[in-house]
C-alpha cells in the first residue's frame, strides 16, 4: 500500500454540523414559468438575448430565417 494512502487511512471525516437531508429539494415544474415570446429579432436584440439557439426560451422557427437552428444571428 502506498505510504500516503496508509497515512490517510486513519483520518476520519469531520462531523458535519448540518442535519442529514431526508427529502430531495422540491423543484418548481417548468410549466409554471412564463413562456418567453419575441415578436421579432429586434425584440430579441433589445432583450439582450440574441442569438437564440433551438431549444432556448423564446426560440421560434419564424425567427430563424435560414433554418440552421440559430435565430437572430445577424
Amino acid at each position: 500500500m502506498d505510504s500516503a494512502i496508509a497515512a490517510n487511512s486513519n483520518v476520519k471525516p469531520a462531523a458535519s454540523s448540518k442535519p442529514a437531508v431526508t427529502e430531495a429539494p422540491t423543484k418548481v415544474p417548468a410549466a409554471t414559468e412564463a413562456p418567453v415570446y419575441y415578436a421579432n429579432c429586434t425584440a430579441v436584440r433589445e432583450a439582450g438575448a440574441a442569438p437564440l439557439h433551438k431549444g432556448d426560451p423564446g426560440y421560434s422557427q419564424k425567427l430563424d430565417r435560414d433554418g440552421d437552428g440559430i435565430a437572430c444571428s445577424s
